[in-house]
């Protein structure tokens, strides 16, 4: 055991650069499972202004000082965040109040349609599986409810730390634009002078990751955005909700999409019933869907690495158990950086001796 374990750290961890990566990786990832929960606004802060970057980038290859480039871009995402905050965020909240005050209406509905599948499919679906489906959905949904009606009680010190976050956030994310220079100066001189592999490694994630980050909140806006257009179009009830969803959807590939379709599908069911009007609103979905995969993805995404469905699949599912919302919104970001790193690591290949006696 000794010995392969020797082995393994003469091959991989000959290397002193190697051996300082591998530390600062491990030493960061205990850091923010620690820390992430006390630390989140800064790194809230940091992931934003890693997005934003790229704006004020664009600016200065097209000639407006970096000053003036950082403040718009600022301004920008000022107005969004307030615009989100006191315009589609009261929306939002108003339309699950509304939704959760319809479930006993809709569960109601739900178990009439349960009823008859027995009846159309009686080797397939029996009445006793039906009956445990619509408990667990009706138990499901009042817990539900019980959360909605005891929110506003519960979550004052949620609410004071939510008001905390809007202030310290867009102070973060302004200095962490203004001083990038400065800060990315300071962390390089706690590293060793010689670092091919970490700046080969750098520059790989900061290409893909960003690039990944920035496509994907412009993803997020146009599906979301034109599922809101459309459903509002056709009449869909809580359109501002499910166009939130729809567009949060594209965070997770080929999981997202198929678990967004079930609301959407239920809630077009429920308030237009089998017919032509329902058909017309998923068959729109379906062609957003289609468009996001097949026109949208790959515009956004063709300088992105592709990683194989198996990976991103697995990263979702690491992730998300480790960091939550956040863990599956970066899961493929870090899957990427996982993947520098394993390129990019150096291997020292074992000497081969070729004298005649040990052939």
């Amino acid at each position: 055991m000794f010995r392969i374990l020797r082995g393994l750290a003469h091959k991989y961890f000959s290397d002193e650069e190697a051996v300082i990566l591998f530390l600062i990786l491990v030493a960061g990832t205990f850091f923010i499972i620690w820390f992430g929960a006390m630390l989140a606004p800064a790194i809230a802060s940091l992931i934003v202004a890693f997005i934003l970057q790229g704006l004020v980038t664009r600016l200065n290859a097209y000639g407006v000082p970096e000053g003036f480039a950082i403040l718009a871009v600022f301004l920008v995402f000022l107005s969004v965040l307030v615009g989100f905050i006191f315009g589609l965020l009261p929306l939002i909240w108003t339309q699950v109040s509304t939704l959760a005050g319809e479930a006993p209406r809709i569960i109601g509905e739900l178990q009439s349609y349960l009823e008859l599948l027995p009846e159309e499919y009686p080797h397939m679906i029996s009445a006793e599986a039906v009956r445990s489906l619509y408990q667990q959905v009706n138990t499901e949904v009042g817990h539900m409810t019980q959360w909605l009606v005891s929110f506003s009680l519960s979550s004052i010190p949620d609410l004071v730390a939510l008001l905390i976050y809007m202030v310290l956030v867009p102070i973060l994310v302004f200095f962490f634009l203004k001083d990038r220079e400065v800060l990315l100066g300071a962390i390089s001189r706690l590293l060793p002078p010689q670092r091919p592999m970490m700046v080969q490694i750098w520059h790989e994630v900061n290409l893909q990751c960003a690039n990944y980050v920035r496509g994907k909140a412009v993803e997020i806006l146009i599906v979301g955005g034109a599922t809101y257009v459309a459903f509002k179009l056709l009449g869909v009830p809580y359109a501002a909700l499910l166009s939130l969803l729809v567009g949060l959807s594209v965070v997770i590939p080929y999981i997202g999409a198929a678990v967004v379709t079930i609301p959407v599908a239920v809630i077009a069911l429920f308030a237009f019933g089998w017919g032509s009007h329902f058909i017309w609103v998923m068959v729109i979905y379906g062609v957003i869907q289609a468009l996001d995969g097949n026109v949208l993805v790959p515009v956004l995404f063709s300088e992105v690495n592709s990683l194989h469905p198996v990976v991103i699949i697995i990263s979702v599912l690491f992730f998300g158990g480790i960091w939550g919302l956040w863990g599956v919104f970066f899961a493929i970001p870090l899957a990427t950086m996982l993947k520098a790193v394993f390129f990019a690591w150096p291997v020292k290949k074992p000497a081969f001796s070729t004298s005649s006696d040990e052939v």
